[in-house]
């Protein structure tokens, strides 16, 4: 059972059904995964008991966790690839090209755009070297079960920190992906691929800060 004492990322762990509930009480699991409901509930001025109550009501008691949690390292690693990695890596650039055309069209009356796109190219440049790095040093040493690069590692951790705050302000730009009432199809689609992009980077991060990267100090630990 989970209750107030239980950390954010541990509730994502269990489900990641209760991942769309804390995103939408604006309680960040993926970075700040490490408080407990009581303390980040509490910190964003909601009723800790109320938030408890709706991740309640979302999962039944008695479902499984997801299958991701029980992997060892070097699994977890090529899971992250698989359906991390290769979503990013397909879906970006048509994201990228889609907020450049709706910025075009409608970037007069909505300045905001031209930040929400500025935003999406950042996260992009910070992404690209990122994900290279995971497959081509992190994860191959998790295979091999060899030496791991610590500063490689803290600065993985550092790109995430950057992208999170990259993801809060693409929700701020967007009012919560919300497209506005003279939004084309385009402007919808865009602003629904952006909502798909906050949901499947931050369980991303959530894998690798709260799950991945404990498991890998464990192992230099023993």
């Amino acid at each position: 059972m989970i209750n107030l004492s239980t950390t954010l990322a541990e509730l994502v762990s269990r489900n990641e059904r209760y991942a769309p509930v804390l995103e939408r009480a604006g309680l960040d699991y993926c970075c700040g995964g490490q408080r407990s409901l009581r303390q980040a509930a509490t910190e964003a001025g909601l009723d800790p008991s109320a938030v408890l109550g709706d991740l309640l009501r979302s999962v039944e008691a008695s479902a499984p966790p997801p299958e991701w949690r029980d992997l060892s390292p070097a699994e977890l690693g090529r899971h992250i690839v698989e359906v991390h990695h290769h979503w990013l890596r397909e879906r970006m650039p048509a994201l990228l090209a889609l907020a450049d055309k709706v910025e075009t069209v409608h970037g007069d009356r909505h300045p905001e755009l031209h930040e929400v796109h500025r935003a999406l190219k950042v996260m992009w440049a910070e992404l690209v070297p990122h994900l290279d790095a995971e497959e081509a040093d992190l994860f191959p040493a998790i295979e091999a079960d060899g030496p791991l690069d610590d500063e490689l590692v803290a600065m993985l951790g550092d790109d995430h920190e950057v992208v999170g705050a990259l993801l809060d302000t693409l929700r701020a730009l967007t009012s919560e992906f919300t497209p506005p009432e003279d939004g084309c199809a385009s402007y919808q689609s865009l602003y629904r691929g952006l909502a798909e992009l906050d949901r499947d980077m931050r369980l991303h991060v959530h894998k690798e800060n709260n799950v991945l990267f404990p498991l890998l100090a464990a192992r230099v630990a023993s």
